[in-house]
């Protein structure tokens, strides 16, 4: 998918490094690519172990193609004496650096902070860590999942009588990316719109921002010492809030956050005197009342299919939504009049759909030119036409391990 015609993506001109890993950094990288960034994806030859994880087809990392596309991929191994001379000339002509080492790492190479921005005073460097680059935990191994865990996300997550529950994709990972990209954006307001015409650093946990995101646990507990517990999908702030199964075995979830939307769905599925019964009439009264409240939404929904429900829903203008999988998205009116999924050519697996990027901006929009490159496979174009190594050059650093 191209960009209008006429419009251009607002990051064009800008250059990034995105010398990460796995998914967090990655992403970072993607995001500004979409929204026209030159991103350089800078692989150890061995390769990002994203390449390999998740689902393959005809030996083409699935997840790779999506967290890497738009990009250009080159291979380095900046551990080494001429890995790190090559990165530096890189460095000079780049924007935006994302890297994702163990704290200290950078450093003991000489690419450190301190080092790069002596060679690139404009130099904005995220640097995503599990822990962040300090604190007694800095040096110790990171991952989304870890962070899902002790962010407290997992703690408030999953049944009252069951165990923390881990989301099954890269929640922590994603959320991390969209702070790393827009505190990017802003070090380059402030280095470019402001006028203080040089970069930064930026410490980046990816357990801060999914912390950041449990809203004002850390004020009730101080204020109030509430410790908050799992409650599966309900919430002690108000109700009917949950997952419901219809007739034909489908799921839907209702929120009621508005008092004439618990009107109209208690009107719905219990009739005017279950919606006036004076014990609901408060968010903490139907908490109160919940097992009653949640009894009464889902007996009428257990009485009906899904299209039924979602149809009476929409009549009596009460929030809902079906509790889709992938295969339903693919076939849902809303996904396919907003475009959000799109649809490209790949040169190893031919037609492909991925998500689309988001949000839309109306003068300034995405575009999505390629999906994930293989690896390496922009070393000559980025080594011999843009740094100006020779051809020769390049093959006595593959023969050495350098790229």
């Amino acid at each position: 998918m191209s960009a209008e015609d006429g419009k251009t993506p607002p990051l064009r001109g800008l250059r990034v490094l995105d010398a990460s890993t796995v998914i967090a950094g990655p992403t970072i990288g993607r995001l500004m690519a979409d929204f026209g960034a030159d991103v350089i994806k800078v692989e150890h030859p061995r390769g990002d172990p994203l390449r390999n994880t998740g689902s393959q087809k005809d030996g083409h990392g699935l997840w790779s193609k999506m967290a890497n596309r738009n990009k250009r991929g080159i291979t380095l191994n900046f551990s080494s004496e001429k890995g790190q001379a090559i990165f530096k000339d890189l460095v000079r002509t780049a924007d935006v650096l994302v890297e994702n080492f163990r704290t200290g790492t950078m450093e003991k190479w000489g690419l450190g902070w301190e080092d790069l921005k002596a060679i690139n005073p404009r130099l904005v460097m995220v640097r995503v860590t599990g822990y962040g680059q300090t604190g007694p935990y800095k040096n110790r191994a990171g991952f989304g999942t870890i962070a899902e865990a002790f962010s407290g996300f997992a703690a408030i997550t999953g049944e009252a009588d069951g165990p923390p529950t881990l989301p099954s994709f890269g929640l922590a990972d994603g959320i991390a990316a969209a702070y790393g990209t827009f505190s990017a954006m802003f070090a380059l307001y402030h280095r470019d719109a402001n006028g203080a015409g040089v970069g930064q650093y930026i410490d980046l946990s990816i357990y801060e921002p999914l912390f950041q995101l449990m809203g004002p646990q850390p004020l009730q507990y101080d204020q109030l010492g509430i410790v908050q517990e799992r409650w599966g999908n309900r919430s002690k702030a108000n109700a009917p809030r949950n997952t419901y199964q219809t007739k034909d075995g489908h799921w839907v979830a209702i929120s009621t956050n508005a008092p004439s939307i618990v009107k109209r769905v208690l009107t719905l599925c219990g009739g005017e005197e279950v919606a006036n019964d004076p014990r609901f009439q408060t968010p903490a009264g139907r908490v109160e009342h919940i097992d009653e409240v949640d009894g009464i939404v889902a007996g009428w929904i257990g009485q009906h299919d899904l299209q039924t429900v979602l149809d009476e829903f929409e009549r009596v203008e009460a929030a809902i939504g079906p509790a889709y999988t992938i295969d339903q998205i693919f076939e849902d009116a809303q996904y396919q009049a907003r475009n959000d999924i799109v649809e490209m050519e790949d040169e190893d697996l031919g037609t492909i759909r991925m998500t689309n990027a988001f949000p839309f901006m109306s003068e300034t929009p995405a575009e999505l030119r390629h999906a994930g490159p293989r690896l390496g496979q922009h070393n000559a174009e980025i080594y011999i036409d843009e740094l100006g190594l020779t051809a020769d050059e390049l093959a006595v650093l593959e023969d050495e391990g350098v790229i």
